[in-house]
């Protein structure tokens, strides 16, 4: 059995990611596994926290459980608006 299999796109799809090659006989197996690698890295370096924000979130869900915290409502009323 083979491990390729066929996908669906649109032919401009198609002709995108033809305008993506490297080189003229870049496969678009090789197009596609360059993009998914950008938006891995884009993705991880939107969305990763920094350690000391991880410690901020940590500590303040732990004030939260304690009855630190209040509540939006309160606040805004304190707040007078």
């Amino acid at each position: 059995m083979s491990d390729y299999t066929t996908i669906l796109v649109h032919k401009e799809t198609r002709e995108k990611l033809a305008g993506m090659r490297d080189y003229k006989r870049e496969s678009y197996e090789e197009v596609i596994n360059k993009l998914i690698i950008v938006y891995d890295k884009l993705m991880a370096a939107k969305g990763e926290l920094s350690d000391k924000t991880k410690e901020d979130v940590a500590e303040a869900r732990k004030q939260i459980r304690a009855g630190k915290g209040i509540t939006t409502k309160k606040l805004l009323a304190e707040l007078g608006i």
